[in-house]
């Protein structure tokens, strides 16, 4: 990931604006460390700060075409950069740079060439020629982004919140998707595939192509020329990207260049639910694994900084990024620029345990077009923020544009989990996997179920959250929170504890405004109610909240009584996948 800033029609070409945009765009240096560079023409200002992972030589930005009237600045990579490029034979390129290719594409096919690109990516491109500028963001909004405007009439860009937030007297996320032209005045959503309406999709379920679709996702993600990895928790997500990372590693360049074993990486708490299964993956792969340990004081003591990063009071997405922020820390130390991560699985397969509840595929399938749309504002900010924060790159093959097609187009009967049948959640995704001859993983890891990311590197860090919380947040403070909260009203000494930080270091409305209302689970919770009045207990954020979902779904008799010292959540992890063995393995494909 790297850091762009662009300051657009300021009405100030002085020295002093340029030290000012500097100023700024130092504060995104974190993303990308190894170079900075500001294009200035006459009020217009586009700066970058650079991770350099493709190209590092001679990649540097802002990037230009031939006469250097376009001159753009990218956030992200441009996997079939090399495949358009092929499509500019009148272009000369600078650089090897995946980016180089925007702004030639935009000689030739104007502002259309943004659904050209198959990658992650923020850009602002400017053409001096008539000072009209873009700006556009991926279709899933795996990279972060964010728009200002000044009183002075310019428009602010930046990759994230603290590049612009003193400087703007108004200022929002960025709709991923989107693209905003200086000429038209107004953001137009660029990314229109057919799931996007919600219509309920009716192809029928082809397991061998949707293997194929998300080997090729993660194929073309092994474009690198730095060190690279897998994070691996040993969940199924995670252990499916790994296992397809090292089995096509041999052979490409980044092989060649590092070595053919792949290096995976795995955080918790000592004896932790992640660090056990991440450890049984990577001995089956054959990956040299890195194991990380923190403790619940070390995450409590970077709360204030991960929320700094992290730029969020969303109780869900802290819990997981701190553990994340902990590890890229210690990952970058290794000297690893890039890891490959299993984000977006959940919300294209429906695969978060209230998806149970679903009471036909309709709803089912809305749910997931919800969930994809909604990624952007958690799981998609926390990956690429507590990674960025240490300048390490994560990548998605799960939110891979061709993938998503793929997989939101199988008619939804098939994703509905039926455990009469078998058919546990995400189980489309595991029979398409579930390869006799040439095993990518074992049975019981294939379908070993979901562990909530907060509590799967230990089931004390939740805990110790909260407890750190109560100890800072009086009930006389709760009692008045909606005074001082208004917008977003925490409705947990937790939550409170978060949104305190965040004021202090983020102070502005527009800011408070930027993190959607709630907890993440709240919208998830109100669902999983509408579905099924049972789960009206279940408001905790943590995967605890899914016990219920087993007992009812799998049957009381099949779950073991929780003594005591037991965790419910060692029951999902360790009981119920035994017993979805027998039925799991082997299954025909119901017609």
């Amino acid at each position: 990931m790297c850091g762009i800033l662009a300051v657009l029609g300021c009405s100030d070409d002085s020295q002093a604006k340029r030290v000012r945009v500097l100023e700024l765009s130092r504060r995104l240096r974190h993303r990308g460390p190894d170079w900075s560079r500001i294009y200035q023409h006459g009020d217009f200002f586009l700066a970058h700060e650079r991770l350099a992972v493709i190209d590092p030589a001679s990649g540097d930005q802002p990037l230009f075409n031939e006469d250097q009237s376009i001159v753009v600045t990218v956030n992200g990579e441009i996997y079939n950069h090399e495949e358009l490029r092929k499509r500019l034979p009148n272009h000369k390129f600078r650089t090897g740079s995946d980016c180089d290719v925007v702004a030639h594409l935009y000689e030739e096919y104007g502002e259309s060439f943004v659904d050209m690109l198959d990658g992650m990516f923020s850009l602002v491109l400017l053409d001096t020629r008539d000072n009209s500028f873009i700006v556009a963001r991926d279709a899933i909004g795996i990279t972060s982004l964010y728009i200002g405007w000044g009183l002075d009439g310019s428009i602010w860009i930046s990759s994230e919140l603290k590049g612009l937030n003193d400087d703007c007297e108004h200022f929002e996320c960025f709709p991923p998707g989107h693209l905003y032209s200086s000429k038209e005045g107004v953001l137009r959503r660029w990314y229109n595939p057919p799931w996007f309406s919600e219509a309920v999709p009716s192809t029928p379920y082809d397991p061998l192509l949707l293997r194929r679709a998300l080997e090729n996702a993660v194929i073309k993600r092994l474009m690198t020329d730095v060190p690279f990895g897998v994070l691996l928790s040993g969940g199924l997500d995670s252990s499916l990207v790994a296992a397809i990372t090292a089995r096509h590693l041999g052979g490409t360049k980044a092989a060649r260049q590092w070595g053919a074993q792949l290096h995976s990486f795995c955080v918790g708490l000592e004896g932790s639910p992640d660090l056990k299964a991440a450890r049984e993956v990577a001995a089956y792969l054959g990956t040299v694994h890195h194991e990380f340990h923190f403790t619940v004081q070390d995450g409590i003591d970077a709360i204030e900084d991960v929320i700094y990063h992290i730029e969020t009071y969303d109780v869900t997405t802290i819990r997981a990024s701190t553990p994340m922020f902990l590890m890229s820390r210690k990952i970058k130390s290794l000297g690893v620029k890039m890891v490959i991560s299993g984000e977006g699985s959940d919300e294209v397969f429906g695969g978060y345990l209230y998806f149970h509840k679903a009471p036909n595929k309709e709803e089912f399938h809305r749910e997931t077009c919800r969930k994809i749309k909604a990624l952007h504002q958690y799981d998609c900010l926390r990956a690429n923020k507590a990674t960025s924060a240490w300048g390490l790159e994560a990548r998605v093959p799960f939110l891979d544009k061709e993938f998503i097609n793929v997989a939101m187009a199988i008619d939804p009967e098939w994703k509905m989990i039926k455990p009469e049948q078998g058919r546990i959640e995400k189980w489309v995704l595991r029979r398409a996997f579930d390869d006799e001859e040439r095993p990518y993983l074992p049975k019981h890891i294939l379908y070993r179920q979901k562990e909530q990311f907060s509590d799967g590197v230990g089931y004390s860090w939740i805990d110790g959250l909260k407890e750190h919380a109560a100890q800072n947040v009086t009930d006389r403070m709760m009692q008045n929170a909606a005074h001082i909260f208004p917008h977003n009203t925490p409705t947990s000494k937790e939550a409170y504890y978060y949104r305190m930080i965040f004021e202090r270091l983020f102070p502005q409305n527009s800011a408070r405004l930027t993190v959607p209302g709630g907890a993440s689970v709240a919208c998830s919770t109100a669902k999983a109610i509408e579905w099924d009045a049972s789960w009206s207990g279940n408001l905790d954020p943590s995967g605890r909240a899914a016990l219920g979902v087993h007992l009812s779904a799998y049957g009381q008799q099949h779950v073991p009584s929780v003594s005591a010292g037991m965790e419910p959540q060692e029951i999902i992890r360790d009981d119920i996948p035994r017993m979805m063995e027998a039925g799991a393995h082997g299954l025909a494909i119901p017609s």
